[in-house]
């Protein structure tokens, strides 16, 4: 078992969580601000087995908003449509 945790930026959180909902992915959002540029993130936290990580990763990546234009990328910080870790699990429980 796996946890994503996913950072994407605030604006659109909420394509991002009703894309994975679609997919049967429960998702815990959190409110956070961090970064170089302070603007307003979302920390999602999602549960999945190991063999759902890359559905759920190119679903985060198909929803996170349009694509970095080249010339932007190139800068020295260029913004991110998400940043996701994956952390291993070593129990879950639902109570």
């Amino acid at each position: 078992m796996k946890l994503l945790l996913a950072i994407v930026r605030s604006d659109f959180a909420g394509d991002v969580i009703s894309a994975l909902n679609e997919h049967d992915f429960r998702v815990t959002r959190i409110s956070t601000t961090g970064g170089f540029w302070r603007r307003g993130n979302v920390t999602l936290l999602i549960g999945v087995e190991d063999e759902q990580v890359e559905e759920a990763l190119k679903i985060i990546d198909a929803n996170a908003g349009p694509s970095i234009e080249p010339e932007v990328a190139a800068t020295a910080h260029p913004p991110h449509r998400a940043t996701v870790f994956v952390l291993g699990v070593s129990a879950f429980e639902h109570y």
